[in-house]
């Protein structure tokens, strides 16, 4: 392979920026650079020279061996004072060495996997890392990158692998007896391994929302305070409010931290019968908007309902607290009455949701397991039937094997790959 070079750190002026190479080269340029290298994986602070011997820097510099290194081969990371001026030096010193050139975005990473570093599905973890912005998200990143999807999936693919060579076994001594029957260990496998994949499929919904962010919508009629409330939910004058009823026209949204969980505030249109265009389409807006949501806020006046059904976690306040004797139940976006047990009720409800995820956290995952349980539940039900369908149920049983490999990488997912890494910054 060609070797590589990059910022691994942000762009722009820093305290510390990291410039790593990666190749069959990247030691013979360290050296050349710096003048000698460290021991393996030890910092060794080092004068950074160009070929004419003028200095560029003073920087720690960290020499990895290949197979123990983040891409598996050789690997020179230098530490540098974070001037702009300084990185410039370096890259162009670094540009100007034959046999390098600059990565492409998510190149050191994709070198992981080709490797054998990382599996895909820790590829993506570690994407998710990258853009992790809450406790949440982290902590889900973080479990898929530690490997813990592909170790399953590594579970779940012998078990499958064994009742297939169960099945072959009988295929080969067809004309033989065989001693024993290999139904019921057969069933037996693909029963746990099913219930195992059913269990990790009907938590996926939930991993999405925690790697994207849940969607709670505030609903209710016009002029009731919605807005009001998104203001003072997320501290700042994110909405227009005013005594018009009508006011909002289109979904406002407000991101925020809630509990550790991403949540995507929504302000809807005021849900009322109308003859203004605009108003009209911000309403049809605003209801779609709602039913799609994770979680709505209803806010209603005097005896009102909601204006739709509210389904059964959803939540359900009288508005205006600041002008009722009996504020049970109530809420204001303008005194800040009801403020913090309605942020309690909606991490509560978000909370339990987000303790049923697995480790599968990406629809991709999802179709590749559904995909699995589709041909394992072919195969069971070959294997139950009275005629000899061996043949077929090994078969469906290597469909599944082959949609468990496409989970990490081994299979089927050449074309994945450049949208993958086409997220990834250039030095990662």
């Amino acid at each position: 392979m060609d070797t590589i070079f990059s910022l691994a750190t942000s762009h722009g002026k820093a305290g510390v920026a990291v410039i790593r190479v990666s190749g069959p080269l990247a030691h013979a340029a360290g050296r050349e650079l710096a003048g000698s290298l460290p021991q393996s994986r030890v910092a060794g602070l080092r004068v950074l020279k160009d070929p004419q011997g003028v200095r560029l820097d003073e920087a720690l510099v960290l020499a990895f061996p290949d197979k123990s290194s983040f891409t598996g081969e050789l690997v020179v990371e230098f530490q540098l004072h974070g001037s702009i001026a300084v990185v410039a030096s370096v890259l162009k010193t670094l540009g100007d060495m034959e046999g390098l050139r600059t990565a492409e975005p998510g190149e050191f990473t994709r070198r992981a996997l080709e490797n054998g570093r990382l599996d895909l599905a820790q590829v993506e973890g570690l994407a998710d890392l990258i853009d992790a912005e809450t406790e949440a998200q982290r902590r889900q990143a973080l479990r898929v990158l530690s490997g813990d999807l592909g170790k399953r999936a590594e579970i779940w693919r012998r078990d499958l692998i064994r009742a297939a060579a169960l099945l072959e076994a009988t295929i080969d001594f067809v004309d033989e007896d065989v001693p024993v029957d290999v139904s019921p260990e057969v069933k037996s496998l693909l029963n746990g391994t099913l219930a195992a994949l059913i269990s990790e499929i009907e938590g996926v919904k939930s991993a999405e929302r925690v790697r994207e962010g849940f969607e709670v919508a505030i609903v209710g009629a016009p002029n009731v305070g919605k807005s009001t409330l998104l203001n003072a939910l997320s501290g700042r004058e994110a909405a227009i409010t005013s005594e018009y009823a009508g006011t909002t026209r289109d979904v406002i949204e407000v991101r925020m931290d809630l509990a550790g969980l991403p949540v995507t505030l929504l302000d809807t249109a005021g849900l009322r019968d109308t003859r203004d265009k605009v108003e009209e389409i911000g309403i049809a807006r605003a209801r779609q908007r709602a039913a799609q949501a994770d979680l709505r806020v209803f806010l209603v006046e005097g005896g009102e309902r909601p204006d739709f059904e509210p389904q059964p976690d959803d939540i359900i306040l009288r508005a205006k607290a600041d002008l009722l004797l009996n504020k049970d139940g109530a809420i204001s976006g303008l005194s800040g009455e009801g403020i913090a047990n309605l942020i309690e009720k909606i991490s509560c409800r978000l909370s339990l949701r987000a303790a049923s995820i697995g480790v599968a956290t990406r629809e991709r995952h999802r179709l590749a397991m559904v995909r699995a349980v589709e041909a394992m539940n072919n195969s069971l039900g070959l294997v139950s039937m009275e005629e000899d369908m061996t043949d077929i149920a090994a078969e469906e049983l290597r469909t599944a094997i082959r949609a468990l490999d496409s989970l990490v990488g081994r299979v089927d997912v050449e074309n994945l790959l450049d949208e993958i890494f086409s997220s990834f910054c250039v030095g990662k």
